[in-house]
């Protein structure tokens, strides 16, 4: 299976092993399993540690450029710069945490496929 199909499949909230099962019953509620091949989403305890770090660093990228291009691209001040650029960072955070949980979804089932994980079946 290529990787391009197992990162595709996630991030259209699929299960990236069959591409069948939805990743998710609500915002950010990821169910225990796919309904059509049964894989495990969520298999320990903190399994979607590694989601918020990516959620966090795209944050922090996104609001490390809105500050440089208000700095350079306004005469804004403070006051008005955080007014701005704190809900811009906020939504994207928001809108982004769902995709980073399905992009870490798929990234343990890539790594578990390949190191041979029994529980990973290439579909």
């Amino acid at each position: 299976m290529e990787r391009s199909t197992v990162f595709r499949r996630g991030l259209s909230s699929r299960c990236p092993q069959c591409g069948e099962g939805q990743l998710f019953q609500g915002y950010c509620k990821l169910w225990e399993q796919c309904e059509s091949c049964e894989l495990l989403f969520r298999r320990e305890h903190g399994a979607m540690t590694g989601a918020m770090y990516l959620s966090a660093m795209m944050t922090e990228v996104v609001a490390a450029l809105v500050s440089v291009a208000m700095f350079l691209l306004t005469d804004w001040s403070v006051r008005t710069g955080l007014t701005v650029g704190t809900p811009v960072v906020v939504l994207f955070a928001f809108f982004t945490y769902p995709r980073a949980m399905a992009l870490w979804v798929s990234i343990e089932y890539w790594t578990d496929l390949k190191n041979g994980a029994s529980w990973a079946k290439p579909r």
